[in-house]
């Protein structure tokens, strides 16, 4: 039976009850749900669909047939997780969803999958004849990624994480560009098939990226900051009558903050790069 889970197959109608029909293949029985053809089946006749064993623990065919099947990878969504178990993986199927083995899940159980995450996966079955969802390994994502164009410099994307190393973690894009996330670009390490959004920071020759979870430095410059980045933009001189040697008064009635937080607003916008100060202004650097 190990050839026949997890294919499509063809097979023959034997039997049938008020629900199921019992289709024949190399002498295993499969159960096919009556709702599913549209046209009803009569003893002799073929079916071709995906077998499998259902959460009943039933030889069951269907015509829904899913994209991962034995030697075909997919993405799969993760439904729920056992922590003596491995994670559910819904691969299309109407009454089964896949077990990803702990076996190849992070030791750390907080970075495991959780619901909602992405798995590439395909299937595999055991000499017990079980069906398990099993991880695409590293040739895998090689042979189904693209090269990255240069000019992806500094741009957002989404990615899912695919592999979790001691030296950072991979991941993979929308567009399947092949990334890494050093350790220090990220505040905490995220999850195996968790989507992230990233900063491309460097393009490999070969097309890979490193990238970044951490935000730009004007991204996280707080509120007033904001404000003030927000109001040199829109103006049409990207400049502002202000510095840090402006009154109180004026600063309050202008931006309605005090000069303290004004001045600690001009240093993060000076740290991070995107403004100068000069004769009396407060400008917005071109490349900001």
């Amino acid at each position: 039976m190990n050839n026949l889970l997890g294919h499509v197959i063809d097979t023959k109608m034997t039997d049938e009850n008020e629900d199921y029909y019992f289709l024949q293949n190399e002498g295993t029985v499969f159960e096919l749900d009556k709702k599913e053809p549209v046209k009803p089946l009569h003893i002799g006749g073929h079916f071709q669909g995906f077998a499998y064993e259902n959460e009943d623990h039933k030889l069951q065919i269907t015509s829904q047939i899913p994209k991962i099947q034995v030697g075909r990878m997919g993405f799969g969504t993760v439904v729920q997780s056992r922590r003596d178990l491995g994670v559910f993986v819904d691969i299309g199927l109407p009454n089964k969803d896949m077990v990803v083995s702990l076996d190849e899940l992070p030791t750390i159980k907080s970075l495991w999958p959780q619901k909602g995450d992405r798995l590439l996966i395909s299937l595999r079955i055991d000499h017990k004849n079980r069906m398990w969802g099993t991880l695409a390994d590293e040739s895998t994502f090689q042979e189904i990624s693209q090269k990255a164009p240069q000019n992806l410099k500094n741009k957002n994307l989404k990615a899912t994480v695919y592999r979790l190393k001691l030296v950072g973690t991979l991941v993979i894009t929308k567009d399947y560009y092949l990334g890494f996330i050093h350790p220090s670009e990220r505040d905490q390490e995220p999850r195996l098939g968790e989507e992230v959004a990233a900063r491309v920071i460097g393009i490999h020759p070969d097309g890979t990226l490193n990238l970044s979870l951490k935000p730009r430095s004007y991204e996280a410059i707080g509120d007033d900051a904001a404000m003030l980045l927000a109001m040199l933009q829109h103006n049409e001189d990207h400049e502002l009558p202000f510095t840090d040697k402006s009154s109180p008064i004026a600063i309050k009635n202008e931006f309605g903050i005090s000069k303290g937080q004004f001045k600690r607003a001009v240093g993060h916008l000076l740290k991070a790069g995107v403004v100068t100060q000069a004769d009396g202004y407060l400008k917005l650097k071109e490349e900001g």
